[in-house]
């Protein structure tokens, strides 16, 4: 029995575009980690770039798997990919489970992350620079507590004249932890989005794996008989 061509080339593409997308995933995670204007608070709040970048280098290398694989006609190859896809399909239904339970701890895992910089006062100058950049973002002042976690409120505290959804001069009484939160789980839908749309893929290209290396093995006892 004859591979077949199509699926043999769908494979392919289906997994240059899995390598592609781990390169671009990479790249973006690379530049990030070594972004100079990286704001030290929401990088200690939100450690995900190391993560990012794990996850790049493995979906280049299972991209790359199923794309010799496919091409060569390699079973090893298709089951080293079948293997590995199956392998991140549930860990990511893990990841999601577990997203799921512990979602209420959110709250205390970012804030027991940002008390370390508590009285904020005395931290060094780069890091109140950051965090007074943060607060003029997000319309916030303070890391936990509010206005208190400062000896002497700075400026960035303060509504500006320009700023149409407050009154010009007033204390934001909002603590930037509560406002990182609340950009965690605006985003999350969106991560939620990506990762059902992953899961999809994964499940095709296992099917298309598993359906070639059949064919590849009827293919080979075909050739001995």
């Amino acid at each position: 029995m004859a591979v077949n061509k199509c699926l043999k080339y769908l494979l392919f593409f289906f997994n240059l575009l899995f390598w592609l997308s781990g390169c671009i995933i990479l790249g973006v995670s690379i530049y990030l980690k070594v972004n100079k204007e990286n704001n030290s608070i929401t990088n200690e709040s939100i450690p995900g770039i190391d993560l990012l970048i794990a996850i790049g280098v493995i979906i280049m290398v299972i991209g790359f798997l199923g794309c010799c694989g496919a091409i060569k006609e390699n079973r090893c190859m298709l089951l080293l990919f079948f293997i590995s896809l199956l392998v991140i399909f549930i860990l990511l239904v893990a990841a999601g489970i577990l997203g799921a339970v512990s979602e209420n701890k959110v709250q205390d895992w970012v804030k027991e992350r940002i008390e370390k910089y508590l009285p904020l006062s005395n931290q060094p100058e780069n890091v109140k620079q950051d965090l007074e950049k943060l607060q003029r973002e997000l319309k916030c002042c303070g890391l936990v507590n509010g206005p208190s976690d400062w000896t002497k409120v700075p400026e960035s505290c303060r509504c500006n004249a320009t700023d149409t959804e407050c009154k010009p001069g007033t204390i934001f009484d909002t603590p930037c932890s509560t406002k990182i939160i609340e950009l965690m789980e605006k985003h999350m839908e969106v991560v939620i989005g990506i990762a059902f749309a992953i899961a999809i893929l994964m499940i095709a290209g296992m099917v298309f794996a598993m359906v070639l290396y059949c064919q590849i093995g009827r293919k080979d006892t075909g050739n001995t008989a």
